[in-house]
């Protein structure tokens, strides 16, 4: 079957949102519904609460027509057809997927299981429905300790140090390997940086089970008096103030990417030719919509260390944070930033939203709902 094209209006396009109710996920379903396409979201609801869509309504004022939901994992391809046959799915924005770095670690069978027969079984639904439109969310951890800084697409892959990034790294080859046998595949790999911040409105955020994994939501802990202090794993790394340096940015950037590179995949934007897979990438169709792969970094191209971090988010929340230095982990480095100039040329995205936006945004987020969404 011949692919679906994306070169049409907004409001006749159905977006299917995997993992829709996660983090990113529900942070997407808002701008695309801003933006007016009709969305479908599938998430077993393992790592997220469906409070999240309930509140997505909220925010956009948009009745279940508009925002439709499946409780659905995309390992059960029974259910995943059930999608498809029910709606006119044009494209897919891919997030569904464990991703606790230090669990994959302890748990390396159900992450390879989970994260890439899930996406196998899903694109091959998508395939026998002939929606053949795919941005899949991707990571920085497929450089590995990479080549060089900042980092552009051109940087050479290398091992991920957990399996988390391993299915990354995986998927994305899985993908690549798809369009080189179908080249009617419109596959966009999206590596994001380190997501952070919340909707304005306070009403969605970052919601990890258990005690979380990454510095944001952990510091947000501490600052609503959940935890004691933040870690530093490492001060004596070769930076400004010792600490790591990444590159953090908004969640609502990151949303608002997805968006305008699904534009540009129906034939808006920039000019396609570039490549980063030795396969024309991007190129449009007669009607104007693409097909290839392309690949894009999304971040701020801007480094800011833990520290750094730690003392945006106590201005946010009115008082110093307390931490403690402790040792480097394994596998850290000790800086890691992206260059932007791809997604700035073809998609025409920058990054709009400072550190010190981030934290306030978070802080307001985890002040008015110091439980997630069980609260």
């Amino acid at each position: 079957m011949s692919n679906r094209s994306l070169a049409k209006n907004h409001a006749d396009t159905t977006v299917l949102v995997t993992g829709g109710a996660g983090f990113i996920g529900s942070h997407t379903c808002v701008e695309l519904l801003e933006q007016g396409y009709r969305v479908v979201v599938a998430d077993d609801l393992s790592n997220s609460n469906s409070e999240a869509l309930n509140r997505i309504r909220v925010i956009t004022g948009v009745n279940d027509d508009q925002l439709t939901f499946y409780k659905a994992n995309i390992l059960d391809a029974q259910a995943m057809n059930r999608v498809f046959d029910e709606n006119p799915i044009d494209a897919i924005i891919h997030f569904a997927g464990f991703k606790a770095v230090g669990e994959s670690v302890v748990k390396p069978l159900e992450y390879y299981w989970n994260n890439i027969t899930g996406t196998l079984t899903l694109c091959k639904v998508a395939r026998e429905h002939g929606v053949k439109n795919l941005i899949f969310s991707s990571s920085a951890t497929v450089y590995g300790d990479p080549e060089f800084i900042p980092i552009t697409e051109d940087c050479p892959k290398h091992n991920a140090t957990n399996p988390y990034g391993q299915t990354k790294s995986m998927i994305e080859q899985v993908l690549t390997d798809l369009y080189v046998g179908d080249t009617e595949w419109n596959i966009v790999l999206l590596r994001y940086f380190n997501p952070i911040g919340a909707h304005e409105s306070g009403l969605i955020g970052e919601d990890p089970k258990g005690i979380p994994n990454n510095l944001v939501p952990y510091t947000a802990r501490v600052a609503v008096g959940q935890l004691p202090y933040v870690h530093v794993y490492g001060a004596d790394y070769d930076t400004p103030d010792g600490t790591g340096v990444r590159d953090y940015i908004h969640v609502m950037d990151l949303a608002r990417g997805h968006v305008m590179t699904l534009d540009w995949m129906g034939g808006a934007c920039g000019t396609g030719v570039a490549t980063t897979l030795g396969t024309i990438a991007g190129i449009p169709d007669a009607d104007g919509s693409r097909h290839g792969v392309e690949i894009f970094n999304l971040g701020t191209g801007t480094g800011s260390s833990v520290l750094d971090v730690i003392h945006a988010f106590g201005t946010a929340c009115g008082r110093e944070l307390p931490y403690r230095i402790e040792p480097r982990r394994a596998g850290d480095i000790a800086t890691n930033y992206a260059a932007c100039d791809k997604a700035r040329d073809e998609l025409g995205w920058v990054a709009r939203y400072d550190l010190k936006r981030m934290c306030e945004d978070s802080w307001r987020w985890q002040s008015k709902n110091p439980d997630g969404y069980r609260s």
